[in-house]
């Protein structure tokens, strides 16, 4: 993901990019050492990096098959789980609706929410997308993202743990090591 410059940027905007302190930079202390095969979250980049990945990737809901696709990209941001971002082509569109309320990332600009539904059943707010991404962010605007808490969801055939907490939507993979944001005091990072 390309930065733009600081002068291009609304302030509140820059402000907002400007707040961070972990930047991939430099792994702080606390961070676990990776293995080998391993990646560390914190040596993920902020702005985050949007990184294509051909593993299989599946989501399935009461074993109803939601989306397939080897064309995934990964956002990966210091700190985080990355989040999977799926071409809308390789989404059974049928399953989502449109769901209230947006939010906005510093990174990637506003999004907006999808909730499943079919025969009866519902889980609202299991999406987001980001169709008018700010520069930079280009890649993932005919994509979504899915949290994976309530789905089962996996990567090159692996089962994806939720990141924790309820409001980032990071697949934790066996070759992760954190701690990941999101969990018991890390609002900070």
């Amino acid at each position: 993901m390309s930065q733009v410059p600081a002068d291009q940027l609304p302030a509140w905007l820059a402000a907002a990019r400007d707040h961070w302190t972990w930047r991939g930079a430099r792994r702080p202390a606390f961070a676990a050492e990776p293995g080998p095969g391993q990646e560390s979250v914190w040596d993920y980049p902020r702005p985050p990096a949007l990184v294509p990945d051909a593993r299989e990737v599946t989501i399935h809901w009461h074993g109803l098959p939601v989306a397939r696709t080897h064309r995934a990209i990964r956002l990966l941001e210091t700190s985080h789980p990355p989040s999977f971002y799926i071409p809308w082509a390789d989404v059974d569109r049928s399953l989502l609706q449109r769901a209230d309320g947006s939010s906005f990332c510093e990174w990637k600009g506003p999004a907006q929410y999808w909730s499943l539904v079919h025969e009866g059943r519902r889980l609202d707010r299991i999406a987001w997308s980001y169709p008018q991404p700010l520069a930079g962010a280009e890649a993932i605007a005919d994509c979504v993202a899915f949290y994976a808490e309530g789905l089962d969801c996996r990567v090159g055939g692996q089962p994806v743990t939720p990141q924790p907490g309820g409001f980032y939507g990071g697949w934790v993979t066996p070759e992760l090591v954190g701690p990941f944001k999101g969990g018991p005091g890390s609002s900070g990072w």
